[in-house]
């Protein structure tokens, strides 16, 4: 065995994606075959030698402090390779073919199923495990990334999701009996892991770390109780091998505490919990007298700069525990934040300056923790400077002109139940089906059409100032009219105007909203290629100025079909956006409800009889604790309802919620109040239905029948069978037909096809039912 000695300084996973979106180019370039596999693996190898220089020159210098957490598309996916757990309708396929077509599906196969990693907006691929699914060692890219770190001068620590985690994030595969568990599996992923600790203590790794977030969720099928003695049992059984790297176990993104105690008795090396969950263990009898604590002081998930003196106390609160060392890290990867601050440069002079003191984004955090290490190794007074510069920019914000505004704080105050309360639904129903005259089963989409590069080309040109607001306004008419006219064509039966004007469902808002800013480089990898600019909300938000009634009325002139007014509702708002950490949230939700309450009225005013307020991070954002639960979904539906029943009973309020787990937040869809609600439900084969039945679910449902993450084209066959098994669970009179999701990064031809058979499909079902 080596040393248990830890760097002083780290983190716990970097940015991926490459400051300039490098991996999504190269790897859809690669899709695209305009470059071949070595290409695509040079591009891979650039971007990981390209961060570990960089993470080095940020402070991270001693061995293994750097951690090798790249990943081409997913790091659940990466594990499902590693270990050869791959579904019998990929057989045959190999190295990227392999690897995409389980992200991607192919023309024989839909891809795994995808959901969200945890409380984020990271969303991970589902793995697929049965009794007879094959696990070992099967890929060693493990193995190589680490030798090719070293071979450049790179001692980096390598980075997997743990056994106990990958098997309570995956599902049962088709097949498997009914009381079978993923997590009866374990000890064929322990000897993988035991094989693979191995092969790395031979390439000469000296830690290693596992990534095991499942222990701090009660949001998973099998109980936390459960997971910690899987874990116990797993971590005994891998710590126990001979030779290997020395261990460190993380516990990101939830609490910890109940794990804590387990974990320091398997032999593990190091342990990583967040600061505050570890201090309250002094006196408690735990023995951390043999294992290094990696104590998240620096928040991995936002983007505000730390205040430095309140995470000193949190390191030096850890002294009575008697560790056996104590290093300063992040509280997770820092793959939810943007790269660097300071290539960003905002317009306003004022807002540029406060902005770039705020923020931290993954670079400035990576100093920060740098800076703690210090103080923690030479002496706090070695960083007295930089704790007192802390402080001033912490105390300058909270006197910055637009983070208070009495007008906004004197209206959420002034809300109560009324405002957040529409009639009975069995008294709007009748009124809305009257006024909209829609045959059963009538089909939609989600809101977005494809953003074509042209679209794109064209709101950039207007950005730079090459095209004037006049041929800029001509083109989004332009694309408009043709998104009408093509769903006219298709005969689509509630129309949408498609989003041309907008760049993204949280940022178009942002940009309009008072108290909002936004990036020019701020990519967060959402999923696979998929990155967005999540929008920075630092002060009390307001609403000065109309959002989206020009565009809505503009399209319903064009056609005598209804014409959804599309928002972004607040919960959804938020959780992709990163949020002031000064307000408490409830606040701030009802806040950018009120704005959005302003927007559904003037709609409204303007015609409009169905409007879609979207929540697809509704259940992204439950808290991965039970008992926190409650609070959460207080907010969260108080907002959407304060937003919403401004409505008048025939105005049709949808609402959309995608690529989570439903099961758990049942009675908050329904306490919406929403007269439709559309949900991710193609990649999971319609499995929410039958729970939705049993809730007693009395509104409309718009099961999505299109997975569009995946671009297979299904056909006519596939998705009638989906419908009919939507309306054998539902009533169909309350059943919708749509995709899961918007078209936006779908291309053309793909949706034109689809959406044919989708029309098709629903005209056949409802010919039988008739």
């Amino acid at each position: 065995m080596t040393s248990p000695r830890f760097p002083s300084a780290t983190i716990l996973g970097y940015p991926r994606i490459g400051p300039s979106r490098e991996l999504k180019r190269a790897v859809e370039s690669y899709w695209a075959g305009k470059i071949d596999a070595d290409e695509l693996r040079s591009a891979e190898r650039g971007l990981r030698l390209a961060s570990y220089k960089r993470l080095r020159e940020l402070g991270l210098t001693e061995a293994a402090s750097i951690p090798e957490s790249f990943s081409l598309y997913d790091q659940v996916l990466d594990v499902t390779v590693l270990l050869g757990a791959i579904p019998e309708r990929f057989a045959g396929r190999t190295g990227y073919d392999l690897y995409f077509s389980l992200a991607r599906g192919n023309d024989t196969a839909p891809p795994q199923e995808m959901t969200k990693w945890f409380d984020t907006n990271y969303h991970y691929l589902v793995p697929e495990i049965g009794p007879e699914t094959p696990i070992g060692l099967a890929d060693r890219g493990v193995v190589e990334r680490f030798a090719e770190a070293r071979e450049a001068g790179f001692d980096v620590r390598p980075t997997l999701v743990g056994p106990v985690t990958y098997l309570a994030l995956a599902k049962a595969a088709d097949g498997a009996p009914a009381e079978f568990s993923p997590l009866d599996r374990l000890d064929d992923v322990v000897d993988a892991y035991a094989e693979l600790l191995g092969e790395l203590a031979a390439a000469g790794a000296e830690w290693v770390q596992f990534d095991e977030p499942a222990l701090t969720s009660d949001n998973l099928p099998a109980a936390r109780s459960d997971l910690i003695a899987a874990a116990f049992r797993a971590w005994q059984q891998l710590a126990a091998v001979d030779p290997r790297p020395n261990i460190l176990v993380t516990t990101p993104y939830g609490d910890a505490s109940q794990a804590i105690p387990a974990l320091t008795q398997t032999g593990v090396e190091a342990i990583h919990a967040a600061a505050g969950q570890l201090a309250p263990f002094a006196g408690s009898g735990v023995d951390f007298s043999e294992v290094v604590l990696v104590a998240g002081v620096i928040d991995g998930r936002n983007i505000w700069t730390a205040d430095l003196g309140r995470a000193e106390r949190s390191l030096q609160a850890l002294e009575p525990l008697g560790a056996a060392g104590v290093s300063v890290s992040t509280t997770t990867s820092l793959q939810h934040v943007p790269y660097n601050t300071e290539v960003e440069k905002w317009d306003d002079p004022e807002l540029d300056a406060n902005l770039h003191e705020w923020l931290a984004f993954a670079d400035q955090k990576v100093r920060e923790v740098v800076v703690l290490a210090a103080g923690l190794t030479e002496g706090w007074g070695t960083i007295a400077d930089e704790v007192r510069r802390s402080e001033d920019i912490l105390a300058r914000r909270s006197r910055s002109a637009g983070v208070v505004r009495e007008d906004v704080r004197d209206r959420v105050a002034a809300v109560d139940e009324s405002l957040r309360t529409r009639v009975e639904y069995a008294e709007r129903e009748p009124k809305q089906r009257e006024r909209l005259g829609l045959p059963p089963l009538p089909t939609t989409t989600i809101g977005s059409f494809p953003q074509t590069p042209q679209i794109r080309k064209t709101r950039a040109a207007f950005n730079r100032g090459e095209i004037d607001e006049a041929g800029y306004l001509e083109a989004i008419r332009a694309e408009i009219a043709d998104v009408i006219a093509l769903q006219e064509g298709l005969d689509v039966d509630v129309l949408v105007h498609g989003e041309p004007e907008r760049n993204d469902m949280v940022q178009y808002f942002a940009e309009l909203l008072e108290g909002f800013a936004v990036t020019s480089q701020g990519w967060v990898q959402s999923y696979g290629t998929r990155c967005t600019r999540p929008s920075i909300l630092w002060g009390d938000v307001a609403r000065t100025k109309p959002l989206t009634t020009e565009w809505t009325a503009y399209a319903q002139s064009l056609t005598d079909r209804p014409v959804k007014g599309m928002l972004t509702g607040p919960v959804t708002i938020l959780a992709w956006s990163f949020v002031r950490d000064d307000l408490p949230i409830a606040q701030v939700a009802d806040q950018v409800a009120l704005a959005l309450r302003d927007e559904i009225a003037d709609l409204q005013a303007g015609g409009a009889a169905i409007i879609q307020v979207d929540e697809p991070a509704l259940r992204e954002r439950l808290p991965l604790a039970e008992e926190e639960h409650e609070a959460y979904l207080a907010w969260a539906v108080g907002s959407f309802r304060l937003a919403t029943a401004v409505a008048e009973p025939s105005t049709q309020i949808h609402t959309h919620l995608c690529y989570s787990e439903f099961g758990q937040i049942i009675d908050a869809i329904d306490a919406l109040d929403a007269d439709v609600t559309s949900i991710e439900a193609a990649r999971s084969r319609m499995e929410i239905l039958p729970e939705l039945a049993e809730h007693g679910y009395v509104r409309g449902i718009g099961p999505g029948v299109w997975d569009i993450h995946s671009p297979r084209v299904p056909s006519t066959e596939e998705l009638t069978e989906l419908i009919e098994a939507a309306v054998a669970a539902i009533p169909a009179s309350r059943v919708w037909v749509n995709p899961d999701c918007g078209l936006k990064t779908r291309a053309y031809p793909e949706t034109k096809a689809t959406l044919e058979n989708l029309v098709s499909a629903a005209k056949a079902v409802r010919g039988r039912l008739s």
